[in-house]
């Protein structure tokens, strides 16, 4: 028996139309979509502060990058055919998109009768939230590799600004990470450093560990981070709010912060687990370079990220990603559904991410040594 599958783009009938069956499905779907798609868009941050492209009819795209020029004074007689230096100096990346990413779930339908809650909408918004959670995580990896790295200008005579990595506080303990007055110190020197590189204003963001960005929150009253006539959810909610030297302050639980995704306790760190918070809140770091099945670029192995990265700050220039197939929705249907008495729901994206100009990226870190680039 083949397997049926309907989605959200091609199951909507148009306005005036009605086929029974076919119009309950695709109520279904938008529904299903719209929790799917609150759940991605809750959960992820990075889609929005990059470059992103729509990828289609090929595996990879090229984001062009350009150097500076110069000025120079005209003599009479001479005809201009551009810069006697041959400026601008041009770079090429390539982003490939990886393979096609997944989650899913199979919904029993006696289960779904016998709930008292609706299951279908609760298993849609964590779909989304896996989905989110793989698409920041692999943006926030490249654009670390980013601050790590030189110029992708290599023309002759040309000398192009890199990343920057800087370092938080001075000692070489890991609770220098949450100290809001070395934090605060690390953000201004990242605003500086992306002044003198040429690295336009417009879009600069910070990403945070959400115990960083609280610390920051707590301080507010004696930092003036924060405009006074801003308060109550919206200084608290981690869309922004915060703004240092004009960089938004973004928290997530998906940048890459001290070996582990989004907190990290004991240690050197200070911070002490209030609870048994479960093993969900402090993942490892895994493995995605292009050994891995499905990933395309590189975004590092554990060991190459490293233990000592403890937040990111960037202009959406720093990386870029391309979407093959944005979040989408489908659903089992048909004789699948009686043969098997339930429906497999399967949320999917296809993309790819990678650092563009390392000017643009700032890598914050602990310790007497910056992490290296892979």
């Amino acid at each position: 028996m083949a397997h049926q599958t309907s989605t959200l783009t091609t199951s909507l009938t148009r306005p005036g139309q009605s086929n029974g069956a076919g119009d309950a499905r695709a109520l279904f779907l938008t529904l299903f979509s719209g929790e799917m798609f609150k759940g991605f868009q809750r959960e992820s941050i990075a889609r929005d502060l990059v470059m992103k492209r729509t990828l289609k009819n090929g595996k990879s795209m090229q984001f062009i990058y350009t150097g500076r020029t110069t000025a120079e004074f005209h003599t009479p007689g001479n005809a201009i055919l551009g810069n006697s230096d041959g400026a601008p100096p041009v770079a090429e990346k390539t982003i490939t998109c990886d393979d096609l990413l997944i989650s899913s779930a199979f919904v029993y339908e006696l289960d779904e009768v016998l709930a008292h809650y609706d299951l279908r909408s609760e298993i849609s918004r964590k779909i989304g939230y896996a989905l989110a959670e793989k698409y920041d995580r692999y943006i926030f990896r490249a654009i670390a590799n980013g601050a790590r790295k030189a110029s992708p200008i290599t023309k002759a005579n040309f000398v192009e600004p890199g990343g920057t990595q800087i370092r938080v506080g001075t000692s070489a303990n890991e609770s220098d990470a949450f100290d809001s007055t070395a934090l605060v110190n690390a953000f201004y020197d990242a605003a500086a450093a992306m002044d003198e590189k040429g690295v336009s204003s417009d879009g600069r963001v910070g990403v945070l560990n959400p115990r960083q960005y609280y610390a920051l929150i707590q301080a507010v009253g004696s930092n003036g981070l924060v405009n006074r006539d801003v308060q109550g959810t919206a200084l608290q909610n981690g869309q922004g709010i915060i703004e240092i030297a004009g960089i938004k302050i973004y928290k997530s639980m998906n940048i890459p912060f001290l070996g582990n995704y989004g907190t990290k306790f004991g240690g050197t760190t200070g911070e002490t687990s209030p609870g048994n918070l479960g093993s969900f809140v402090t993942p490892a770091l895994e493995d995605a370079d292009p050994a891995q099945t499905g990933i395309k670029n590189d975004y590092g192995t554990a060991a190459e990220v490293g233990t000592k990265s403890c937040g990111l700050i960037f202009q959406k220039e720093a990386a870029g990603v391309v979407e093959a197939i944005g979040p989408q929705v489908q659903v089992t249907s048909g004789d699948v559904s009686v043969i098997y008495q339930g429906d497999v729901i399967l949320g999917r994206l296809a993309m790819g991410a990678d650092y563009l100009n390392p000017a643009a990226a700032v890598e914050l870190y602990v310790g007497a040594t910056a992490p290296s680039g892979f």
